[in-house]
């Protein structure tokens, strides 16, 4: 019996001072994409858009499992390129990037890339699981056992993403295959849901009963209702049976919507002309993304002697093109230093609970140094000494313990003195080791 997704995407600008989508999202019966790009100024949405645009050729397509896995994964790396060839050909898109999450059907089975901090996730048998790591700060700090699942959610460094595409040759996506079943449900989703809506809700929500449209206009409620600062994008597919489809239109949303796929003209008609086939639209996006700046006016149109605004060849330029490489080169340094002085203000309304002189101490700032200069400094110390702490909690000092604010560090400290408290009414030192 062969299968099919019943899909529903939808995006939203989000809450903060974003002005305009940098997330891209395509899904249809037999293939799911979101990008999430990144960039602001540096055109995140082009990046979003260019990668999604790759990938939608595959679509309507027929492939062995083994060959689906292997024609995804080049079909990022081609993506990954285009990005370098327009950072290239522009200089104000240098430093675009985008993260990517992306199922293409083969048969019964799923084959899934996945690179960055969007997530994907499966409801199977009522249960729902997460079905990608993020490739992020955060994460790694999971991976080491430096924080809880639990402090990971309000983590202040949760956007900080270590892995993306960028157009850099070890920009390398996680490829994997894995079985469809009927009843499967999935989400994909950009972190302007899931940075700000717990997971316990997000279960709840993607568990529930209702089509995916249904789904997918909760998830995006409650990202605005939890006030999300960022684009917010999500694609919800149930597994079906394939004779069971009653859409095979695809959709796209975000920034690939925005940047007029299916909106070129017919010569022969005065109204739009929307191409039919996933592979048209992919083309149709690719040229949207991709398409030079036209030149004013033609050679032919210039009168002899008239070389005013005539495009001037490279060695006819005159030398004063220098000088605006050096102001922009000053105005970027500037700014290098005014997003060092915001970050440094930022840092210095963080707080978590460590150790200073083996006494437990609230530190103002974040546990990391920058060089030789140090990002915290001690805020408040305390009579309490890290050795009489439960070597559970003893180990969680040394290792800092984050807080929301200075009142949950004092909370912090509190519950800590309350272990010292509760170590000398437990006569048996099961909890208390020395």
């Amino acid at each position: 019996m062969s299968i099919a997704l019943r899909f529903a995407a939808r995006s939203n600008l989000g809450l903060g001072s974003k002005t305009r989508n940098e997330d891209s999202a395509y899904a249809s019966p037999d293939m799911l994409v979101l990008a999430d790009g990144m960039g602001g100024h540096a055109a995140g949405d082009t990046a979003s858009s260019t990668v999604v645009a790759e990938l939608m050729a595959l679509d309507g397509e027929s492939w062995g499992a083994d060959e689906a896995a292997n024609q995804l994964r080049a079909a990022v790396l081609r993506a990954n390129d285009r990005l370098r060839e327009q950072m290239d050909a522009d200089v104000e898109t240098e430093g675009m990037g985008t993260t990517l999450i992306a199922f293409l059907r083969s048969g019964n089975n799923l084959a899934m890339a996945n690179i960055g901090d969007s997530r994907a996730y499966l409801v199977r048998d009522g249960v729902f699981s997460q079905l990608t790591k993020d490739h992020s700060f955060v994460q790694a700090l999971l991976d080491e056992g430096r924080i809880t699942p639990e402090e990971a959610e309000h983590h202040p460094q949760r956007s900080m993403v270590t892995r993306v595409l960028t157009g850099r040759e070890d920009d390398q996506p996680d490829i994997s295959l894995r079985e469809a079943r009927l009843g499967d449900r999935y989400l994909i989703c950009s972190d302007g849901l899931s940075d700000y809506v717990a997971h316990s809700t997000i279960e709840g929500i993607v568990t529930s009963q209702g089509t995916p449209g249904d789904i997918a206009d909760r998830l995006i409620e409650i990202a605005i209702k939890a006030s999300t600062r960022d684009n917010v994008t999500v694609v919800v597919a149930d597994v079906i049976d394939g004779n069971e489809r009653t859409s095979t239109t695809p959709q796209i949303v975000g920034a690939a919507a925005d940047r007029a796929i299916g909106r070129e003209f017919d010569d022969t008609q005065e109204q739009p002309q929307a191409p039919r086939s996933p592979a048209e639209k992919a083309a149709a996006l690719q040229r949207e993304t991709s398409a030079p700046t036209p030149v004013e006016q033609p050679y032919d149109d210039y009168e002899d002697g008239d070389t005013q605004g005539m495009p001037q060849l490279a060695e006819e330029k005159p030398a004063r093109g220098k000088w605006r490489w050096f102001a922009l080169g000053i105005v970027l340094v500037a700014m290098l230093v005014a997003a060092g002085l915001l970050a440094y203000n930022w840092t210095q309304n963080q707080y978590f609970v460590g150790q200073k002189s083996g006494k437990v101490a609230i530190f103002k700032g974040v546990p990391q140094d920058l060089g030789p200069i140090s990002l915290s400094s001690v805020d408040q110390s305390t009579d309490i000494n890290v050795a009489d702490l439960p070597s559970f909690y003893r180990d969680k000092v040394n290792d800092t313990m984050t807080a929301k604010s200075k009142s949950d560090a004092t909370r912090v400290v509190a519950d800590l003195r309350a272990q010292i408290e509760r170590c000398k009414l437990d006569t048996t030192g099961s909890n208390c080791a020395s």
